[in-house]
């Protein structure tokens, strides 16, 4: 257990798990290495802050911030998948 928490848009709050970040990175086309790779750069992040909570918006920005840097395709999709299926806009 991390002991952080992510405060999601509705209000409500769940215990960060990496796993859900890697699940989102494998959907944009990303192989699992990097997924992994990002979702432990994220938690080591936060870790290393003593964040005890972060917003889902904030830590979707930390996590878009790094699969833009190893893949411009694959961010691209995560923003598509984001305002198709979730009807949202990410890069905001």
């Amino acid at each position: 257990m991390s002991g952080i928490y992510v405060t999601k848009r509705d209000g409500s709050k769940e215990e960060f798990v990496p796993e859900k970040i890697v699940v989102s990175i494998i959907k944009t086309g990303a192989p699992v290495s990097v997924a992994r790779k990002i979702a432990k750069i994220v938690e080591g992040k936060l870790l290393e802050q003593n964040v005890t909570e972060i917003s889902s918006k904030d830590l979707m920005k930390m996590v878009l911030d790094l699969l833009k840097k190893e893949n411009e395709e694959w961010y691209r999709n995560w923003i598509v998948f984001d305002r198709a299926v979730k009807r949202r806009k990410s890069e905001e």
